[in-house]
């Protein structure tokens, strides 16, 4: 072994160079070939062992191992010889450096340590990749939890090193650290609050990756795309991005549209406003003429009929229509659009269908729908609603009603000309 470590300090002495110049050049040379050798056995390494995993994952039916190659584990794993050669060829090229030994060695230890946690992220990277494949994690933050750990495995690398370094043993800086920990919690207050809140969203089944939220105070409207220990990403539906800090899952409020998505319809509920002044009682011919509905012909005539016997059996004077029982416009359109949401063929009959009357306000009397479309798309679900509203309000003048709406300046042009 000594005379490798001199291999050619004696050449040079030889030929009459001072000795610690021979030194210093004997080093120069047995550290460039350890370097030309480490690399070029690491090359050879690292392409023996990529070709083993790529035709290994090519036989195999399991998509892990190619996760494996995708993720560079079988790279990262090749560096670990070269670097235990590395390390035994130290002392030889440094033998008469002993200072300079000591510094390449703590620098290659600490790369050990580096190339550990690089080996560890990729099977970690690896595994989650792999687990996101299966249909019953798919939608599940695992990607918060390989963050935890990646973080306290890189913290442990960092005192690690730091204790190596400084020649500390590694219980003793750790016990130093306890004096630290409120430094340590503030600086790491989001990620503890992330980690914190990362649970409770998988617990509690809050967010899945692809649901659909509403998180107004963020200007966030859109799918989940990823949910990490730090943020949730959302991308909206004009494409943007929106991020949003991972602990406001659970401090602040949100719509999650998931309940809709699995149900077996999407929410229709808006309304027309009726001018009230249009609103009036219905004469007898007024009931005939609406008979030629076809759709509310059976209700108006057992209605007619239940209402002339009782305003007959009581003895009502109908010279004036308030008097007694009558049919109103306003009822008998709300009983047509019943119908017609009833028996429209893009509604769900399964769910709650229901027409009713608001409370009035100055903007008129609001008649609203409330049902359910079949079809829960968005872009079906909008033309679903726009159908109705179109047939709706078109069928509103065969009853003399009027849809209010504020008027214009056009409108005081007409009635002053």
């Amino acid at each position: 072994m000594n005379s490798v470590k001199h291999l050619f300090y004696d050449y040079f002495l030889a030929n009459n160079i001072a000795e610690n110049t021979a030194k210093y050049l004997n080093m120069a040379i047995l550290f460039l070939a350890a370097i030309i050798l480490v690399f070029l056995i690491d090359f050879l390494i690292r392409k023996i062992l990529l070709q083993m995993f790529t035709q290994f994952a090519k036989a195999s039916k399991s998509n892990f191992d190619d996760l494996l190659v995708t993720n560079k584990v079988p790279r990262n794993v090749a560096h670990i010889i070269p670097l235990l050669l590395a390390l035994e060829f130290v002392p030889i090229v440094f033998y008469d450096f002993p200072n300079f030994e000591n510094i390449i060695e703590k620098a290659l230890q600490v790369f050990a340590i580096v190339l550990t946690l690089w080996i560890v992220r990729s099977l970690l990277h690896t595994i989650k990749d792999y687990l996101q494949t299966l249909p019953s994690l798919k939608d599940k933050p695992i990607a918060s939890y390989i963050q935890v750990f990646m973080i306290f495995a890189w913290v442990a690398g960092v005192m690690s090193a730091i204790a190596l370094i400084t020649g500390i043993p590694f219980l003793k800086f750790l016990t130093g650290l306890g004096a630290a920990s409120a430094v340590i919690i503030l600086i790491f207050k989001d990620t503890i609050l992330g980690f914190v809140a990362s649970i409770q969203v998988s617990i509690n089944d809050m967010v899945r990756i692809g649901d659909w939220v509403t998180f107004e105070k963020f200007g966030a409207d859109g799918d989940v795309i990823e949910i990490t220990l730090a943020t949730v990403k959302v991308q909206n539906w004009d494409k943007t991005i929106t991020t949003i800090p991972t602990y406001a899952l659970i401090s602040e409020s949100f719509k999650n549209w998931r309940g809709m998505t699995n149900s077996g319809g999407r929410r229709i509920k808006r309304a027309i406003n009726i001018k009230m002044e249009s609103v009036k009682y219905l004469s007898h011919d007024d009931v005939e003429k609406l008979k030629s509905i076809q759709s509310i012909e059976p209700y108006l005539s057992k209605r007619q009929k239940d209402i002339e016997t009782f305003n007959t059996e009581n003895n009502i004077d109908k010279s004036l229509l308030l008097n007694g029982r009558n049919l109103t416009n306003i009822g008998v359109f709300r009983k047509y659009v019943q119908e017609y949401i009833e028996n429209h063929s893009a509604i769900n009959k399964d769910m709650t269908i229901m027409v009713r009357q608001l409370a009035p306000t100055t903007q008129g009397l609001p008649i609203e729908i409330y049902a359910f479309s079949s079809d829960k798309r968005w872009v079906n679900y909008e033309y679903i609603m726009a159908d109705i509203f179109d047939h709706v309000m078109a069928a509103v003048p065969y009853f003399d009603l009027e849809i209010f709406e504020l008027p214009s300046s056009a409108s005081f042009s007409k009635k002053i000309g």
